[in-house]
């Protein structure tokens, strides 16, 4: 017991130092993407899957989010159904909050995000019925977070003002490139999770594990909310 404890502490203490090391720079565009965004005319189909994808494989809120949904869902049905409903809602958001210019605050809708991620974890330690005696609906809940995280993606398309011209094809492009680029991390995380749950580790670890993930989103709304306040 002490020996999954002081694991447990480790892991924490490097999920927290890389959360602090990488939260000013959350979704980042490196300098090579924003000059092409801001200079980009017209329908760019491959640049555009391009971005969308490298976006979701380093958008690691998104990522914990989606560990946390299929942490423990062990059959590859229900793994399709939870990620499904999580992608319908991001590509509704995404696809709406840029198409028809609804802006909201990235800061706060980056907090948002990072409670779905303090949220989940609770759900998979079962707080809500140690604590409230009921379990809310887990589809439902994906399928709103969804809505939010898209909303998310779509603050950070919208700050470089994209032209009319070729902007529904381009935003489609985006939405698929976000959808490739989760089906690729996901994947990684299915096979090392895989792995793990051949051994009893995984339930030993199971309680640590999610509040390593209440831990961060923790992080992710305090820096958040730090932000929104400051600037």
């Amino acid at each position: 017991m002490r020996h999954v404890l002081a694991n447990t502490i480790k892991l924490l203490i490097i999920l927290l130092g890389g959360l602090a090391s990488f939260s000013l720079f959350a979704h980042g565009i490196d300098e090579d993407t924003r000059q092409f965004l801001t200079q980009n005319e017209g329908v760019s189909i491959l640049p555009f899957i391009y971005i969308g994808a490298k976006h979701m494989v380093t958008g690691y809120d998104h990522l914990l989010f989606l560990v946390g949904v299929i942490f423990f869902l062990f059959r590859s049905k229900d793994v399709l159904l939870y990620v499904s409903l999580f992608t319908l809602g991001h590509s509704i958001t995404l696809l709406f909050g840029v198409l028809s210019d609804i802006r909201v605050n990235a800061y706060l809708i980056d907090a948002i995000i990072g409670f779905s991620i303090v949220y989940k974890g609770f759900d998979n330690l079962g707080g809500f019925k140690r604590m409230f005696g009921f379990q809310p609906n887990t589809k439902a809940a994906v399928m709103i977070f969804g809505l939010f995280h898209g909303f998310g993606l779509a603050t950070k398309i919208q700050e470089f003002n994209l032209p009319k011209e070729g902007l529904v094809a381009n935003i489609l492009a985006f939405n698929v490139g976000v959808e490739i680029g989760q089906f690729l991390a996901l994947g990684v995380v299915l096979i090392l999770m895989s792995f793990w749950r051949r051994h009893r580790s995984y339930l030993q670890f199971s309680t640590g594990a999610n509040t390593l993930l209440m831990s961060g989103g923790l992080m992710l709304v305090g820096f958040q909310l730090t932000g929104f306040f400051v600037s």
